[in-house]
């Protein structure tokens, strides 16, 4: 699965079942949805399993940090690198 795939699935998820809008797709890669107040400690559960199961990857508890789920850059960073994928240039 390239990155922008990936990228667009998280958009989808956030956008129907974070945020409940059509799409999120202005919304900057780099943004903060925690500092917009788009994410609260549930979503964040929320959206750790749906990574979990969309991607079939595992998600330890040491990896549920901002640093990681933060911003949908970040999302897509952290499902590409336990996924395994190379970055997409």
């Amino acid at each position: 699965m390239e990155t922008d795939m990936i990228e667009k699935d998280i958009r989808d998820f956030i956008a129907q079942d974070l945020l409940f809008v059509d799409d999120v797709n202005d919304m900057a890669g780099d943004q903060s949805m925690l500092q917009a107040g788009m994410i609260d400690s549930t979503g964040v559960l929320e959206l750790v399993a749906f990574l979990e199961g969309h991607f079939d990857i595992a998600i330890a508890d040491a990896d549920i940090v901002p640093e990681n789920l933060d911003t949908i850059d970040a999302l897509v960073a952290f499902v590409t690198r336990k996924k395994g994928l190379a970055a997409a240039a």
